[in-house]
């Protein structure tokens, strides 16, 4: 299908510029604080809503970077002053004399007495409280591996533990103690987790039990536990939790009168669930992905939401059934007039069953262009919202698929374990056979089929080059290429990913590659420093396979803002190239 040159197609600035996130969403007293990231500011700041009134807090960028990727970031103390990390320094601000030398800081909650959080060093992990007068810092729990969510309920403390050798989603534990202020945990207690079951998210119930997810069924799901008994809440053969990319997540919330909203998930698509003496009763929303930050104000539940048609916005949702839903904090404007809906496709790999978003082009009269896109996980899913980059190649006569490769979340344990040992093989072929899908359904047009990614989905892309296949060319962004280096040159926290993932043969090599790269990295990557990108570069430039590498100065491991106009544009000049070398036609 070729473009016909409509004047509606959004830029790539536009797409930057529709780049608004809201994230780490809590409430205090009812009034509602959410950390919220745009591209017209110079900081990701704290924002709050209360009786209608939104603001932003002064003060510097707020961010954490424990475990590389994030804990939450802030802490509204009972005189409202709001604790939170220095996105730059890494320092705690508003905690007397207390700063992160040597330090990352995360997880910040306030347990009623004391600033609970932790921090992280290269060797382990501590679980602190800071007397805030004074800035007097106790340590609480130490290990060398890693610790997170610290909930205190009266004289109970609950965290979670794992390994410095696993993942969280594979194998973590939630622990729970009786604590007093300016005191020690004692009576410490294995609550639930092991080898191999992955627990988290601990939360104090108003009916003193304390609240969990586990996948000890081969899903996540709420449970509760109490003097040694342990039960389950609401048990569904869906996902509950999200991986715990982040320390902090809430799934779930729990209501003043003891019914319990949470998520569901399945595959791609995000629902919104009231658990009432065990019933689950699905609540009305116009969200098909919500981040797991539920936050209770009142009788209803906060939550950020977005569809394919609505960007992400911050709502409160009426608990009754009602779907009474009052939008506090609007989504980003956007220029995507002509919206590509999405529609979702299965498809047979290997013995399992796949699902793929399929966005067709505008128009979508016939054959088209097509860019397959395995999403950053690994261990993630594709979510299923407005997305604009997806928006910038379909307004262009170009169809965009995003696979949720084995090894995805939303399916379950064994299909998320499905990647161990096999990364660059069976995501591989995992999204070869949705392209060869497009291609015999006569979507796709022969010839003019492309793979793109960023960080993992990076790696699947290039790895799908380096054999033969249908892929014509691959763009890969931020991306791994050596696992096997990578298990000592990521963060301590991603380390065991790479172990669990990679196989001998795991490392792309450029003199296997048989198809056209572009190269899209930033020079501030600090999850994946682009020293392999430049080499591999180098490799395939000599052989002629080198379609660009775009350096991005001042850019770390997610691109945006001017970063992300560049990588774009580069993006999509280099599929034109491609296609017109072919002799194929050429999208406008």
């Amino acid at each position: 299908m070729i473009d016909d040159g409509r004047e509606s197609a959004p830029t790539a600035v536009d797409v930057a510029r529709a780049g608004v996130s809201y994230d780490w969403l809590t409430s205090i007293g009812g009034a509602l604080y959410w950390v919220e990231s745009s591209p017209d500011a110079d900081r990701d700041a704290v924002v709050t809503w209360s009786a209608g009134s939104v603001a932003a807090l002064p003060g510097d960028d707020v961010g954490s970077g424990l475990h590389a990727y994030g804990g939450m970031p802030y802490a509204v103390l009972p005189s409202g002053e709001v604790v939170r990390v220095n996105g730059e320094s890494g320092q705690l601000i508003g905690a007397g004399t207390v700063s992160a030398t040597a330090h990352t800081y995360g997880d910040l909650t306030w347990s009623g007495f004391e600033l609970l959080g932790v921090r992280e060093d290269a060797n382990g992990d501590e679980l602190v409280a800071v007397e805030m007068s004074s800035g007097r810092l106790r340590v609480l729990e130490a290990t060398d591996g890693f610790l997170a969510s610290p909930r205190v309920s009266g004289e109970r403390l609950a965290w979670v533990r794992w390994g410095r050798s696993v993942m969280p989603w594979d194998s973590s534990e939630v622990w729970a103690a009786s604590y007093l202020p300016d005191g020690q945990p004692v009576g410490l207690v294995r609550v639930a987790g092991g080898p191999d079951e992955s627990a988290f998210q601990p939360q104090w119930g108003v009916d003193g039990w304390l609240y969990f997810m586990s996948d000890r069924t081969g899903w996540w799901n709420l449970y509760r536990w109490r003097d040694g008994r342990t039960e389950p809440v609401a048990p569904v053969e869906a996902e509950c939790a999200t991986a715990p990319w982040e320390s902090g997540y809430a799934n779930y919330a729990i209501l003043p009168d003891g019914r319990i909203v949470m998520t569901i998930q399945r595959g791609p698509v995000h629902e919104l669930a009231v658990v009432s003496s065990g019933a689950v009763v699905r609540l009305p929303v116009p969200y098909t992905s919500i981040k797991p930050f539920l936050a209770v104000v009142g009788d209803r539940v906060a939550v950020i939401g977005s569809s394919p048609t609505r960007m992400q916005e911050i709502a409160l949702v009426s608990t009754d059934g009602s779907g009474r839903v009052e939008v506090v904090r609007a989504g980003a404007d956007h220029r995507f007039d002509d919206v590509s809906v999405p529609q979702l496709i299965e498809v047979q790999s290997g013995g399992a069953q796949v699902t793929a978003i399929l966005y067709p082009p505008s128009g979508d009269a016939g054959p088209a262009p097509v860019i397959v896109r395995p999403h950053a996980g690994p261990t993630y899913h594709s979510d299923l919202r407005l997305d604009g980059e997806v928006q910038f190649f379909t307004s262009r006569g170009f169809a965009v698929v995003h696979v949720d490769y084995r090894g995805s979340t939303g399916y379950g344990r064994a299909f998320r374990k499905g990647l161990d040992g096999q990364w660059g093989r069976v995501d591989v072929a995992d999204c070869r056979a949705v392209a060869e899908h497009m291609i015999d359904t006569g979507r796709a047009i022969p010839g003019a089929v492309f793979i793109s990614g960023a960080s993992a989905g990076g790696y699947t892309a290039l790895r799908a080059v380096s054999e033969d296949g249908p892929f014509a060319m691959a763009v890969a962004r931020s991306a791994i290429v050596d696992p096997l280096r990578w298990m000592t040159t990521a963060p301590r926290f991603q380390r065991p990913h790479a172990a669990i993932l990679a196989s001998p043969d795991s490392t792309v090599r450029a003199d296997q590659v048989r198809r056209p790269v572009l190269l899209i990295h930033g020079v501030r990557d600090e999850i994946v420093a682009i020293g392999d990108t430049i080499e591999l570069a180098e490799g395939l430039r000599g052989r002629g396979l080198l379609a660009g590498l775009l350096a991005l100065e001042n850019v770390g491991h997610y691109v945006s803002g001017t970063g992300l106009v560049a990588a774009l544009e580069a993006e999509l000049d280099a599929y034109r190239s491609v296609l017109k070398d072919a002799g194929l036609p050429v999208p406008g």
